[in-house]
Order: C-alpha cells, then sequence, then structure tokens
C-alpha cells in the first residue's frame, strides 16, 4: 500500500490498515462524506470501537484486574512502584514517557530494549536515581536533604516475557516525555521552566540522550535544544533535526533543533545545532490553541540565538504581550512565532509530526496537528468536541501499521459506557475516535501484598493517567505506563481488527 492511499492529508487523520484490501468499498466517497461531516461541526466523533466493546481483564503478571481491554486482548505487568531494580533499589514512580530503542536477535530470541521515564520533581534522598549517568546529585533548593528524583530506567523484554529493569539516568526533575531516535537512544525531557535551578547553581529544564546500554549514558545536558518546560521530542529520519513540544499553558512553542551532525549517532546531537520556533507564514504571532478539524497554516522558522535563556516577558509584532515564558519563547515571540495551549505528544511516521496540543479546541479537549516534512504544511486533524469524545490527550503513537493510539490525561477522567477512569483512544481510518482501554487499578491492601506489590499503593487509582505508549517494530505489543500507582504493561492480542 502506498503511503498516499490512506494518508492522513487525504483522510483527514492519520490512519493504519494492513493493506488497501482491509478496505475494499469504503473509498474515497466515504472518507470524503466523513470530511465533509467533521468540517462542518470542526470536530472529531466517538465511534464504536473496531475491537468491541471492552471490560475487566486480569494481568497474566499479578492476577489483579488492572485493565478493561477488548476481548482477545491479555497483558503482563512489570515495574511496578517499589518493585527492585537490577541495583537492588526500589523502582521510582512518576512512570511517563517511554519509547522501544533496540530490538536485537539474541540467539532464537528477540530481545527490546525500552527507556522509560519518571516524571518525579524534588524528592526525598532515599528517591533519588543513583545510576550510572547522573546530572544533579546535590540537593533541591531550600531543602538540606531532597533530591531531584527525576530520570529514566531501563526495561528489558524478551520474546514475550519481561526481564529486569535498571537505572540509567539519575539527578533530573520531571522528566515527562520525550522520543526516540533513529540510531537507538531515548530523548528525555525535564517539563520544567526556564528558571530552574538546584542549591548547587545546577540549572534545569534540558533534554538529555539515554542509551541501550545505561553504562554509556552520560547525564549530560544538550543545552543547545533548549531550556523550557519540555515536553516531548520526535526526530525526522530524513533531516536529522529534531522537533520539540514545550507545555506552558498558553505560552507553548514549536520547536526544532537543526544539528550541526546531520548523520545522528549517541552524542550527535550535544555537538552543536540550531534551535529554531515555528512562525505562522503571513500572520505574527498566530495562536494555534482554538482550531477546527482542517485548519491548515504554512510554517516557517526562527532562530533562537539563546538557547539557553531566563524567562522574560515579550511584546510580539502583534501586540500581545506575554508574560513570565520561557527564554527561548521570549525570543521567538518577539519575531511574530506561534503558540498553542500545552504541546504534549509528538511522533514521526512516513514524512509527517504528529502533534498533540492537550488544551486545545474550542473546548481545550485537544487538538491534534499534522506536520508534513516536505512542504511545512500543518493542518489540524482532530479536535475533540468534549470529554467524552476525547478527554485532554497527551502523549501519543504511531503504531507500525499508521494508526494513532492517544494516552489521556485530565484533571477530571472520563465516565463513559464502561465506567470511571483514564482511557487509550485510538482513531480510525475515517477519523474517528474509540475507546480502546480504560485504567482499572482499584486495590486493596490485602490484594497488593498477595502480589507482592507496596500496600501503600492501595485505593482507587482509576484517575490516574496513561503514558509512553509505544509499541515494538512488529507491532505484535503495546508498551504503555500508568503514571500512578506505577505500573508498566505489554498488551497483546487481535490487533488486525482494528487500525492498530
Amino acid at each position: 500500500m502506498t503511503d498516499n492511499a490512506l494518508s492522513p492529508s487525504r483522510r483527514n487523520l492519520l490512519k493504519g490498515l494492513a493493506s488497501a484490501s482491509a478496505l475494499p468499498f469504503v473509498g474515497a466517497f466515504a472518507a470524503m462524506q466523513a470530511q465533509q461531516a467533521m468540517a462542518a461541526n470542526g470536530s472529531t466523533a466517538l465511534v464504536d470501537s473496531p475491537y468491541g466493546p471492552i471490560a475487566p481483564v486480569n494481568d497474566l503478571t499479578t492476577g489483579l484486574p488492572l485493565l478493561q481491554l477488548p476481548a482477545g486482548f491479555s497483558y503482563k505487568s512489570f515495574g511496578w512502584r517499589g518493585d527492585l531494580m537490577t541495583d537492588g533499589k526500589a523502582c521510582p514512580g512518576g512512570h511517563d514517557g517511554m519509547g522501544v530503542v533496540v530490538s536485537r536477535k539474541l540467539g532464537r530470541s528477540t530481545e527490546l530494549v525500552l527507556v522509560r521515564n519518571h516524571e518525579i520533581g524534588g524528592t526525598g534522598a532515599g528517591n533519588f536515581i543513583n545510576a550510572i549517568g547522573v546530572y544533579d546529585g546535590g540537593n533541591v533548593s531550600g531543602s538540606s536533604s531532597n533530591k531531584f528524583g527525576g530520570g529514566t530506567t531501563n526495561l528489558i523484554f524478551r520474546d514475550g516475557n519481561w526481564v529486569s529493569m535498571t537505572p540509567s539516568l539519575g539527578g533530573t526533575q520531571t522528566n515527562c516525555a520525550g522520543g526516540i531516535t533513529p540510531w537507538g537512544t531515548w530523548l528525555t525531557c525535564e517539563e520544567v521552566g526556564s528558571d530552574a535551578v538546584s542549591a548547587s547553581g545546577r540549572k534545569h529544564g534540558y533534554v538529555f540522550e539515554v542509551t541501550a546500554d545505561p553504562a554509556q549514558t552520560t547525564g549530560q545536558p544538550i543545552i543547545g535544544m533548549g531550556r523550557f518546560a519540555h515536553e516531548a521530542a520526535a526526530v525526522d529520519p530524513v533531516t536529522g533535526i529534531v522537533y520539540e513540544t514545550e507545555d506552558a499553558g498558553g505560552k507553548s512553542g514549536f520547536y526544532r533543533y537543526v544539528p550541526d551532525v546531520k548523520q545522528g549517532r549517541p552524542g550527535s546531537l550535544a555537538m552543536g545545532g540550531v534551535l529554531q520556533m515555528a512562525r505562522v507564514r503571513g500572520i505574527q504571532n498566530a495562536n494555534l490553541a482554538v482550531a477546527p478539524v482542517n485548519a491548515t497554516y504554512e510554517l516557517e522558522w526562527v532562530d533562537i540565538a539563546n538557547p539557553d535563556a531566563d524567562r522574560g516577558n515579550a511584546t510580539g509584532p502583534s501586540g500581545v504581550t506575554i508574560t513570565g515564558a520561557a527564554g527561548p519563547f521570549v525570543q521567538g515571540w518577539l519575531q511574530g512565532a506561534a503558540r498553542m495551549n500545552r504541546g504534549e505528544g509528538i511522533w514521526y511516521a512516513q514524512g509527517k509530526m504528529y502533534v498533540m496540543d492537550t488544551s486545545g479546541g474550542a473546548v481545550q479537549r485537544g487538538t491534534i496537528w499534522e506536520l508534513d516534512l516536505a512542504t511545512q504544511v500543518l493542518k489540524c486533524i482532530y479536535s475533540s468536541p468534549s470529554a467524552l469524545v476525547g478527554n485532554m490527550g497527551d502523549n501519543l503513537t504511531v503504531s507500525p501499521r499508521n494508526a494513532i493510539l492517544i494516552c489521556e490525561d485530565a484533571s477530571t477522567a472520563a465516565t463513559d459506557m464502561y465506567g470511571f477512569g483514564q482511557r487509550l483512544m485510538g482513531l480510525t481510518a475515517l477519523g474517528d475516535a474509540y475507546i480502546f482501554a480504560k485504567n482499572n487499578i482499584v486495590l486493596t491492601a490485602a490484594q497488593l501484598q498477595a502480589a507482592g506489590k507496596l500496600t501503600s499503593l492501595a485505593g482507587d487509582q482509576r484517575a490516574n493517567e496513561f503514558a509512553g505508549a509505544c509499541f515494538d517494530p512488529t507491532g505484535r505489543y503495546l508498551f504503555v505506563n500508568i503514571q500512578t500507582p506505577g505500573v508498566t504493561f505489554a498488551i497483546s492480542g487481535p490487533w488486525a481488527k482494528g487500525p492498530l
């Protein structure tokens, strides 16, 4: 199947179908009808899932009903908060962004290496991730004992089974999302403002590179990629350019880092490059926060002279003043650059970048933008009209079959036909949203004790977000986290029944 056959630019949304024969009679007419319907109301609709209804399914590892999934799907949990890592220390919580960085053969076995973020700020010294690569081992400013608890852990998954969990980066703060690189590493992003400084004077708000072998992770920031409330990053494998999102509530820029070394390798991004911020051609300080489906803009890029600048205020050429913005944003705003509401997940697929504005759209429940990298045309392909249809998507991923899956993270989880709880939402070939899974974690101390988990994790955790969704290269496994209590899942099942 050619890219153009079912491309998002033609059908309004990124979709994945195994082959053209999967839609023998839908064709252009149905796609046109869907486009016209969405354009008429400027938003996305909720439809029944092609995978069928969901219901509680027991975890194959603990026996506990942690997720609601469609019939035929199963999963194994791993790396709970409190589980022991390879260094004998307890796994930290705050499970967030995650990616499969390596898939390799070991004899007849297939082994996957995942890197997982821990979105933790300043915590007690006992929660410090004591990896080989540590950026800031000092105390949080104003504290005599609290250290920065953020960082990453590397997970090994072999032949359908979890194997190990190893610290890989420590001494960072609020590692939210990030992104995989074509050369087999993970870019982990600190989601903190550009004024965050430790007691030792170390600045925070950077991107760090994490290698598949934890011993090779340096713990040094890539300062040229900017100091701001980073959310996620994605690499264009053709040009080597890294696209970055910012989660800063109404003053979120959309950035890219043009590296000096185009053919990337571990450490190459730290060798230098130019940070740029997106500007809409012909519109000064465009506000992309409120956009209906099909809204389209052409982007150009302005250079950020000092990516390490402190916070500040700026009045752009549009006359709009922004206060308390990150240093890179201020520089871009002065040059007429655009803003999103809260830039979050970003993922590369087939020559395009897919970007989530978690509180974008008319009712601030989320929009997804598609950036065609060849033309630099940005198009809104998803806009939620309500919490039921889409409830503030955060991380997103694109499956190997070319379909989008969204992790929801709203302050109030949706209540739908399956009850209360945060959700994983998929997108169909015609641009509609459907419910693929729900958080179903409601556990007693006795259940946790029997499963060998911390009893302090007991309670109703259904309001806590999904994060870090990613597929293995074959599309057999979906890996995803629930941030609190802190659990990682490997989900498998009849993916061919739907677009994922």
